[in-house]
This record gives structure tokens, C-alpha cells and sequence, in this order.
């Protein structure tokens, strides 16, 4: 077989499978853009869910990169925001000081912040909080999954990064999918989510 006609055939096989797989999916694109940032880029979305259509309460448990356990309980009665991430997205690195910048002005306020990554080992997110001045704990969650799976039960994680809003009862009332362009966006959701009686 010629060079010419293999590029061809493999050209071919490319094609078929880019369209028969998600002809207009975020991966495609990123092919198609020549963009391999090794990430599932979510559009941005802001999602607020009435208290009376809630979902049950997110149950998990995990450890976090210090070796510490966390769980749901750990937060009962508390507004909780998880952010799920890993140190190599770009636009989890982008927003990490957003996140870090609620975290501080709520912290004090019946508030828990709490990371799940989804990809690295201890030593990646510790040097990764350091280097981004990240105070709260994160969960490491690569090698079982189960407190992504956890969430994915009641609310859809299905790009990196996502940030989620849980009410005083465990309950998705917020989710923002994509990277976080302010603070602001954020801190509405938690101050709207802190003023829901119990």
C-alpha cells in the first residue's frame, strides 16, 4: 500500500471515528482545535435547584492528602461547597484562588469547603495547595472513586472543574460546571444557600 493511500485509509478511519463516536462532543473539538489540554472542559453553567425538588443528601466518605478521614457527616447542619479538580486542569489552577477567597470570608459562618481530586496522589495536591495558597482539605478519590460516584448519584459531575453547593441537609442546591469566573458568582450561592432556614 502506497503512503499516499495509508494517510488516506488512516484519515478515513479518523473521520469515522470523531463522528460516530460525538461528532460535536468536547473532546472532538479539542481534537479538532488541536487543543490536548487532557481535560473535559465543561461550558459554563450555573444550576440552582429549588429546596422543594432536592434530591436526597450526598452521603460519602474519604481521606484526605494529609491521611485524615472526611466524611458527610463531618458537615451535618453545615452549607458545604465541593470543588472537584486535579492539578494539571488549567482551569481548576485558574479558579483556585477564587474558591480559596470564599472559603476565607465564609469559613466562620457555619461553612465547610471541602476538594475532591480526582486525579493525583497526596504529594501532587499538597504541592498544589502550597502553590496556590489552598487552605482547605481535599479528598483524594483517584484510586476508588467512590465520592464522585457518591455525588454522581444525585447531581451530574460530568466536567473538570465542577463545584457543587450543598444545603444544611446534605442536598445539591447549587452546581456550577466549568471553570469559576468570579468569586462573586460563588459567594451569592453560598449567602443565598446560608439564609435558607434549617
Amino acid at each position: 500500500m502506497s503512503i499516499r493511500r495509508a494517510a488516506a485509509v488512516a484519515g478515513a478511519v479518523l473521520l469515522f471515528a470523531l463522528t460516530g463516536c460525538a461528532a460535536n462532543g468536547p473532546l472532538t473539538e479539542q481534537y479538532r482545535g488541536g487543543n490536548e489540554k487532557g481535560y473535559i472542559a465543561g461550558n459554563f453553567q450555573v444550576v440552582e435547584i429549588p429546596r422543594a425538588v432536592r434530591g436526597d443528601p450526598v452521603t460519602f466518605e474519604g481521606r484526605t492528602e494529609r491521611g485524615e478521614t472526611v466524611s458527610s457527616r463531618d458537615f451535618e447542619g453545615r452549607v458545604l461547597v465541593v470543588n472537584f479538580w486535579y492539578a494539571a486542569c488549567g482551569p481548576c489552577i485558574v479558579e483556585a484562588p477564587l474558591l480559596e477567597k470564599v472559603w476565607q470570608k465564609y469559613k466562620e459562618q457555619d461553612v465547610g469547603f471541602l476538594g475532591v481530586n480526582t486525579y493525583d496522589q497526596p504529594a501532587t495536591a499538597l504541592s498544589f495547595a502550597r502553590d496556590n495558597g489552598i487552605t482547605y482539605p481535599s479528598v483524594m478519590d483517584v484510586d476508588e472513586g467512590t465520592v464522585k460516584l457518591a455525588f454522581a448519584r444525585v447531581t451530574p459531575i460530568q466536567a473538570t472543574p465542577t463545584t457543587v453547593v450543598l444545603d444544611r441537609q446534605g442536598r445539591v442546591a447549587a452546581r456550577i460546571i466549568g471553570q469559576l469566573p468570579s468569586s462573586s458568582i460563588l459567594a451569592s450561592l453560598v449567602k443565598d444557600t446560608l439564609a435558607e432556614s434549617r
